[in-house]
């Protein structure tokens, strides 16, 4: 038995169950008032299922968007199917919670996103053009004094 507690992966196992019970949700009430997704997930992970032209477009990752048209949302134990429209044209996807990279609602400035260890922590991709370097600040020291609390006052 490990010595270790891995967090990082309890944390994303924590946070793709939160994906499974907001999508559990709209698929029983539909989106409540400005609320939206924007889903980023790795195409070539097992178990993705979209049409093949679109996995030819979208070789390596593919962001959709859940907001005014989406339907026959069903969500699973490892994964959600949707049916989506590209170009009026339906298509259905199956897309397990281990393939989202990120899920946000713009709509409350809400977003996870998820790393794998492949994930470069200096380089942001833009789909479609080269990897952009990032040069890291070093962030100023913030001091703040600190307020000393007495617990005599909390014992019984």
């Amino acid at each position: 038995m490990s010595q270790d507690i891995d967090y990082g992966n309890l944390m994303h196992t924590a946070m793709r169950g939160l994906i499974k019970t907001v999508l559990t949700d709209v698929s029983k009430t539909g989106l409540p008032g400005a609320h939206h997704f924007f889903i980023t997930f790795d195409t070539r992970y097992e178990g993705v299922e979209l049409a093949d032209w679109l996995r030819e477009r979208y070789p390596g990752e593919m962001t959709i968007v859940m907001q005014h048209w989406f339907e026959n949302l069903e969500v699973g134990d490892e994964g959600f199917s949707i049916t989506l429209n590209f170009g009026d044209a339906p298509e259905p996807l199956y897309i397990p919670y281990m393939a989202i990279k990120t899920f946000v609602d713009p709509s409350v400035e809400f977003g996870l996103r998820f790393e794998s260890p492949e994930d470069e922590d200096d380089e942001v991709f833009v789909a479609d053009e080269a990897p952009i370097e990032l040069e890291a600040e070093e962030p100023e020291p913030q001091h703040h004094d600190a307020d000393v609390v007495s617990l005599d006052s909390f014992r019984k």
